[in-house]
């Protein structure tokens, strides 16, 4: 059996991805109701990706013959700033990649959840440096000229 520090891993990643994933889905709908379409789209695929994640990591646990709980979840805020959220997104990527490179490390003996962390790791890892190259955007061409890019 994978070791206890991976499984409560895998479990908090149910339990957290999922409600990002949620968050990403109604910062989605907020963008496209305020006609920038193009980051509801970025949003909803994202959210589409995490639930992904969370099956696997679901499908993991119930592998290892381990108990999957639906745990309760914090309030996270909305924001109707794309800007103020794409600052928050990012620390929430650069603390979770932290965290994540933990229990990545922790799992390396067991390839099956090292790979699906390793995946997760990557793709969180790549929607950082997406989050990073927009604000650099935004620094080089003015927050007005970004959104209506967005449109």
């Amino acid at each position: 059996m994978a070791n206890e520090k991976v499984i409560a891993g895998l479990q908090t990643i149910v339990t957290d991805l999922a409600q990002q994933a949620d968050g990403h889905q109604l910062q989605s709908r907020i963008f496209a109701a305020e006609g920038f379409s193009k980051l509801a789209d970025k949003y909803a695929e994202h959210a589409t990706e995490e639930r992904g994640y969370v099956d696997k990591c679901i499908d993991r646990l119930l592998d290892l013959g381990c108990d999957v709980k639906l745990e309760a979840k914090r309030e996270a805020p909305v924001c109707k700033d794309p800007v103020e959220w794409i600052k928050y997104d990012l620390q929430i990527s650069k603390d979770g990649l932290a965290w994540l490179k933990e229990i990545t490390e922790a799992a390396k003996d067991d390839y099956t959840t090292f790979d699906i962390l390793k995946a997760y790791y990557q793709d969180e890892e790549e929607d950082m440096y997406w989050a990073e190259a927009q604000l650099e955007l935004i620094e080089c061409i003015g927050k007005q000229n970004w959104l209506a890019g967005q449109l």
